[in-house]
């Protein structure tokens, strides 16, 4: 089990920490910019969301072209669409009922019911990737057995 936490870690704290920083940083500029609290949660959700998947389909693009070259194989397009659908396999269950649902309801009612905008923004994030992870998790080890192996086909 420790060795699938480090795993875990590795693979999700980098992308994590990210998304925490552009959900602030988009949080307090729409709050600013918009005084709306709907606005607020769609742009702290998509801003974290763009942050996250960006920086993990870079660090996989950038695994599998090392992996294909030591091979001999070229990354193509076709092995980035590969990536493309393991990173779909590994969150799109998770990811259609966070993105529309869950993250956005968190991200407008906690800083309300807290009083405190920064606070209920962290706290929510939080809350969300919670309940993100768990399918999240069980995807990847199905992605991980079934789509990430790229270094062997040409």
């Amino acid at each position: 089990m420790k060795q699938r936490l480090r795993e875990w870690l590795r693979r999700y704290l980098p992308a994590e920490l990210l998304s925490a920083v552009a959900t602030l940083v988009a949080a307090g500029l729409v709050m600013r910019a918009t005084r709306s609290g709907a606005r607020t949660a769609l742009a702290a959700t998509w801003a974290g969301n763009v942050a996250y998947f960006g920086l993990l389909l870079a660090l996989d693009v950038r695994q599998t072209q090392q992996a294909r070259r030591r091979r001999g194989y070229a990354y193509t397009w076709r092995t980035l669409g590969q990536n493309l659908r393991a990173l779909a396999v590994e969150f799109g269950p998770a990811e259609v009922l966070d993105s529309l649902v869950i993250r956005p309801d968190l991200l407008y009612y906690l800083p309300r019911w807290l009083g405190h905008f920064a606070v209920g923004i962290l706290l929510a994030k939080l809350l969300a990737d919670v309940t993100f992870y768990i399918p999240a998790i069980l995807s990847y080890k199905l992605s991980k057995k079934r789509l990430r192996r790229f270094e062997n086909e040409p």
